[in-house]
């Protein structure tokens, strides 16, 4: 450096920081071997502030205005008094401006699907994402404890961390809601609210105000999205019947679609399909019709069938049906006279003194003469 370098180095500092990014958190003020002269001049911006530090220590945190400072460092007479330190100035001072306006869209995301306990479906896996706004609050504190003495501390120096500890905050504060998950959609607001009121302290912890936090989707695993579309398709479809017809219809139709282009095979095919379609929605209209002795449409029982037995030769045969009773007294193989026993009955009588059987006698033709 030259002696004209070496005194335009010594004229008083104007000290300011025209941000002209959109990403940076603290910018130190570049001032060769750190030299800030006494009665510098200090600007500092709004949305901004500047901590002063004094030969190794921050003595002010200087909020947005002008200011003059007041350090060790003098000029020319400082220069003079550096002559065994080779010109460099024994008292280092440094200026750290902190950008405090929000830092909004911060993108956060779970990498792997959380596992939280629903009270109607169970252990269920969860994704979620969203974004979320944040300032420093205190500058001094941030200095401290993250960006140190870093000369240029952008966004994406701590965004991976805050990403992480939003994460894992939200994800307790969703399980904690005890929020059902088909209702999660709708109450988005609730849980960025909760969210932000978990996670504040930890931001507070490293000088930060979490401002505001977005949840922009909480989402199933695919398979359980397709179980939960199709509870929903029955939900909609309700009558079973009235979805087979249309069903059917729709299939009848696709089959008449195959006799375009002029095949008469195809086309006779697609009639013999369509026939057998409308069979089958004729059917489905069949069993869907609605029956007055039978308003539910549940399907009856099957009938009891009256079995019989009868004295035969001395000993009991059967169990015979109706029909065979109307078989044998046909044939002259049992008479009126012959005893006979059905369930429900006491004790064996005669054929005659059974209605239903007596009748039978009475269907048969005259002897031939």
């Amino acid at each position: 450096m030259g002696l004209f370098d070496r005194i335009l180095n010594e004229f008083i500092d104007v000290i300011e920081w025209v941000d002209n990014t959109q990403d940076t958190l603290v910018w130190k003020f570049p001032r060769k071997d750190n030299a800030i002269k006494m009665g510098a001049k200090l600007i500092v911006r709004e949305s901004q502030v500047a901590v002063f530090m004094n030969e190794g220590r921050i003595a002010d945190v200087f909020m947005p205005g002008t200011y003059e400072l007041q350090t060790q460092n003098m000029p020319v007479l400082t220069t003079l008094m550096a002559w065994k330190h080779l010109f460099n100035s024994p008292f280092k001072v440094d200026v750290y401006y902190v950008s405090t306006r929000q830092f909004t869209n911060q993108k956060w995301g779970t990498k792997n699907p959380v596992m939280i306990r629903d009270a109607e479906f169970g252990p269920v896996r969860l994704r979620a994402f969203g974004s979320f706004n944040f300032k420093v609050q205190d500058a001094k504190l941030f200095l401290q404890e993250i960006s140190a003495t870093n000369p240029d501390f952008a966004v994406d120096s701590i965004n991976e961390q805050l990403r992480n500890t939003v994460v894992a905050r939200a994800m307790d504060a969703v399980a904690q809601s005890k929020i059902n998950i088909l209702d999660l959609a709708a109450n988005y607001d609730e849980l960025g609210t909760l969210i932000t009121q978990t996670i504040q302290p930890d931001f507070a912890e490293i000088g930060l105000n979490l401002t505001k936090l977005f949840v922009e989707n909480i989402s199933l695993p695919a398979e359980v999205e397709q179980a939960l579309d199709k509870r929903s398709q029955m939900g909609i479809v309700g009558n079973l019947g009235a979805y087979a017809q249309f069903q059917a219809a729709n299939a009848m139709e696709k089959a008449a679609e195959n006799t375009i282009g002029g095949n008469l095979g195809a086309a006779g095919m697609g009639l013999g399909v369509g026939a057998a379609m409308m069979g089958q929605v004729g059917n489905v209209f069949q069993q869907n019709q609605f029956n007055p002795n039978n308003p539910t449409g549940a399907i009856p029982p099957v009938p009891q069938v009256t079995e019989y037995h009868v004295v035969k030769d001395g000993k009991a045969d059967g169990p015979h049906t109706l029909g065979d009773i109307r078989v044998m007294a046909g044939n002259k193989l049992i008479s009126k006279e012959t005893m006979i026993w059905t369930k429900g009955m006491a004790a064996w009588a005669p054929a005659s003194s059974v209605p239903e059987v007596d009748d039978l006698f009475n269907d048969q033709p005259p002897a031939l003469s």
